[in-house]
């Protein structure tokens, strides 16, 4: 497998975007009071995607990959990236042979990060062993997860780990980590839609919008 030379290719969405209007796009009814903005566009959001993907198949050239989906955040987007892997390996003259696998993990409460990771889902890792992973996740917020996360990988050995995130946020309490593979860096603020989720909510909004203070309340969990 070619090193990636792409870590630093992403999207930069600055502090001051002020981002869409929400009546210039199709956004479910139910959720018109709950947002305040859309931030990246579904549109925008496909042909990111479709580009990372390439990036992949290009460092990846011949050589099997597990796609490891980071449940339940990124499924939209490791389905979409998966589709695009398979549309260039029918067009290509190398192509990377997939194979699939999900985890499940919980660390957010709300809108904020426990701090704690847990495992609630997906095989035995031990199955990785030897082979090269490709760890697909939503977004990238402290670091802490995915840092976690990785080093329970590399305990069982794999061949290689490499990490594709949607989105990485800004914030100051990132610990450092940057994916091998980044959709977009964005602003501190709390997003949902493309299945990232507030409470389970706007798994089902296309585009990826900033929730407003009305919507967190909304949709808190009830103690």
């Amino acid at each position: 497998m070619q090193e990636s030379s792409t870590k630093g290719n992403f999207i930069k969405v600055e502090d001051n975007n002020p981002g869409y209007k929400l009546d210039n796009f199709c956004i479910p009814k139910h959720y018109e009071e709950d947002l305040k903005r859309v931030l990246v566009p579904a549109g925008l959001v496909a042909d990111r995607v479709e580009r990372v993907a390439l990036d992949i198949v290009q460092d990846f050239q011949e050589e099997p990959i597990v796609a490891l989906c980071v449940l339940k955040g990124g499924y939209k987007f490791f389905t979409d990236l998966l589709d695009r892997i398979k549309q260039l390996n029918s067009h290509r003259n190398k192509s990377v042979p997939l194979a699939v696998d999900f985890i499940r993990l919980k660390s957010y409460v709300d809108d904020k990060s426990s701090g704690q990771i847990e495992v609630i889902g997906g095989d035995s890792l031990e199955n990785l062993k030897g082979k090269n992973v490709l760890v697909v996740e939503d977004i990238i917020d402290t670091g802490n997860t995915m840092m976690k996360l990785l080093s329970l990988l590399k305990a069982v050995e794999p061949k290689t780990i490499k990490v594709a995130s949607l989105l990485v946020k800004r914030t100051p309490k990132s610990v450092g980590y940057r994916p091998d593979y980044t959709g977009f860096e964005i602003p501190d603020i709390f997003i949902v839609g493309y299945a990232l989720d507030y409470n389970e909510y706007f798994r089902d909004l296309n585009h990826i919008c900033e929730i407003n203070e009305a919507g967190k309340v909304k949709y808190a969990t009830k103690s």
